[in-house]
């Protein structure tokens, strides 16, 4: 059984790697003549051909990620159907290989697949997009919502803190930031005006900073106007660069476990949390659909073949995969306008076709 499971793994293996590398290349070269616009954009302010490249190749990881279960599901369906084809998945039947042993085995290497998933989603994607942020901004700009900026909200104890942040660079500078200090009535207290912001463990430290307070005087009670400067004031806070990021950028560049901080921060500042809680659960749900797609293929070695078949159960293959992710895209939209269950909302695409796979398994392998 040994020699079946590395004969198996390698064959899907090696169809796998070919098919997410043909991908990434297509991929790559669309987004490198995205940047051949900006390239002549930029001109002007120093971007040149080789920023241009490093860019590019810093959004490979989040390729990969995005890529490789549908690589999954066309280059085991290309094993499968081949294998049957040349009667070489007969031949291991005939040798012992149960159905449900062939799942297993495939499950075996599905699981593989899911770790390398998430450690590529939550670790080398975030990391290299950030880079890639870094990269373009010295000759862009800084990343910017509208006109306005981004907005956060924090409580400490009885005071409630509105923040906004104009631009940020996507790694620890802020610029035009505005601090708004309320009592727990809503009465405003102090307004933190600051050109310039550095964002550092629990503290930001807020550069050439003006802080407008309104104060009540203990022996007359009438309300005290005060304005200070300060060349460099510390502000302790729990909102992290990555909240920052979140507010500017999709949620989908953060990692899992700053996304959970994140919703768990909203939910804790009465802040409307849906967008952030599906898109938490799609990218726990997310690595797992490799095993979907595993499942998905393995029907197609119990098929009988013709010569020149596989090209069209590959094309399959592609559609199902094609469909697979604007489902899940469909559900996501779906879930926060209708306000779904968030778990629910991420896990359903891949629950749906689990059981058509499953379905499929039973009715080709177990009925026949």
């Amino acid at each position: 059984m040994k020699t079946v499971r590395s004969l198996l793994h390698g064959e899907i293996i090696r169809a796998v790697s070919f098919v997410l590398v043909c991908f990434l290349a297509l991929f790559l070269f669309f987004d490198l003549v995205d940047e051949l616009q900006n390239l002549s954009r930029l001109a002007s302010q120093g971007y040149k051909l080789h920023h241009a490249l490093l860019y590019v190749a810093l959004k490979t990881p989040t390729h990969i990620y995005e890529l490789l279960p549908i690589s999954v599901l066309i280059g085991c369906i290309f094993v499968m159907a081949r294998l049957a084809q040349s009667s070489e998945f007969t031949i291991l039947r005939t040798g012992g290989l149960a159905p449900l042993k062939a799942l297993s085995t495939l499950l075996q290497l599905g699981l593989v697949f899911v770790v390398m998933t998430f450690l590529i989603g939550d670790y080398a994607a975030p990391w290299a997009d950030r880079q890639g942020v870094q990269v373009k901004a010295k000759f862009q700009g800084n990343l910017t919502v509208g006109q306005t900026g981004a907005w956060l909200k924090e409580r400490q104890g009885n005071r409630h803190f509105a923040v906004n942040v104009r631009s940020f660079d996507g790694i620890s500078h802020m610029q035009n930031v505005r601090i708004h200090e309320f009592t727990e009535a809503g009465l405003l207290l102090a307004i933190t005006t600051a050109p310039q912001a550095e964002i550092e463990q629990g503290v930001w430290q807020l550069q050439q900073a003006e802080e407008k307070s309104i104060q009540t005087t203990a022996s007359s009670k009438t309300l005290q106007y005060r304005a200070v400067e300060h060349t460099k004031l510390a502000w302790p806070t729990e909102i992290s660069a990555d909240m920052v990021a979140a507010a500017v950028l999709s949620p989908d560049r953060m990692r899992t476990w700053e996304l959970f901080n994140y919703m768990r921060h909203l939910s804790s500042n009465n802040q409307n949390a849906q967008r952030y809680e599906i898109e938490f659960w799609r990218k726990v749900f997310y690595p797992l659909s490799c095993l979907v797609m595993l499942v998905m293929a393995l029907p197609f070695a119990y098929l009988h073949f013709r010569s020149g078949q596989i090209a069209g159960y590959v094309f399959g293959g592609v559609l199902a995969g094609i469909s697979f992710s604007l489902l899940n895209n469909l559900f996501s939209f779906a879930g926060n306008l209708q306000n779904w269950q968030p778990w629910l909302t991420a896990a359903a695409p891949a629950l749906i076709y689990s059981a058509i796979s499953l379905l499929g398994f039973w009715w080709m392998v177990l009925r026949q």
